[in-house]
């Protein structure tokens, strides 16, 4: 009886998802409360034979549908999909940004050296440059992952890379005054990240 409640929980579950459905929006369909079809999905009870076929009209299904696995009743091609993303190799978001960062000093180590032995000169520099490509490539990744946590700290540190690679390039002049800038630049970038859209009072 527990193995049949999960297997009908799971179906509801997925079947009230793929329509767009709340809980609260199917309850009301079936004037049952959001609570009530909590408890179905949490797998506590089974609907009764009523309710079992207003959600088999609702979904297209048959009552059997229901109380049976989905791999029964899935359509194939969703079935063979589903199957292709469980199958999918995993990686790890952590890991692909350390190959990345590792890969860009790698890069920086491997033009130092080259320039060290072909023109005879050490360009630190180069690792200068190393940082904010580091800090962009973070930048990205951590968007596209993480979904922006963590950006304001890292374009806070990307604006100080870039105005200390400039401090560097002209460090002859000691243009010291550049630092300066930092202070506004820093406050524009705390600034941009705290715009918040005001909720519209409801009139």
């Amino acid at each position: 009886m527990d193995e049949l409640k999960l297997v009908v929980a799971s179906n509801l579950i997925q079947l009230r998802q793929k329509a767009g459905l709340t809980q609260a929006e199917l309850g009301e369909k079936l004037n049952y409360s959001d609570k009530t079809v909590s408890k179905w999905e949490r797998g506590e009870s089974i609907p009764d034979a009523y309710v079992l076929t207003r959600l088999a009209e609702i979904y297209g299904l048959t009552v059997n549908d229901l109380l049976r696995d989905d791999s029964a009743w899935q359509d194939p091609v969703e079935r063979a999909r589903a199957e292709e993303k469980a199958n999918a190799p995993t990686f790890s978001s952590g890991m692909v940004t350390l190959v990345a960062i590792v890969g860009i000093w790698t890069m920086a180590v491997i033009l130092f050296v080259v320039t060290w032995l072909v023109l005879d000169q050490l360009l630190w520099l180069i690792f200068a440059c190393a940082v904010p490509v580091s800090l962009i490539t973070l930048l990205v990744l951590n968007s596209i992952w993480n979904r922006g946590r963590h950006n304001m700290i890292i374009v806070m540190l990307l604006v100080a890379a870039a105005v200390t690679l400039v401090f560097l390039f002209l460090l002859r002049r000691n243009p010291w005054q550049l630092f300066l800038i930092l202070i506004p630049a820093e406050l524009l970038v705390f600034l941009c990240f705290h715009i918040r859209r005001k909720p519209r009072a409801k009139g």
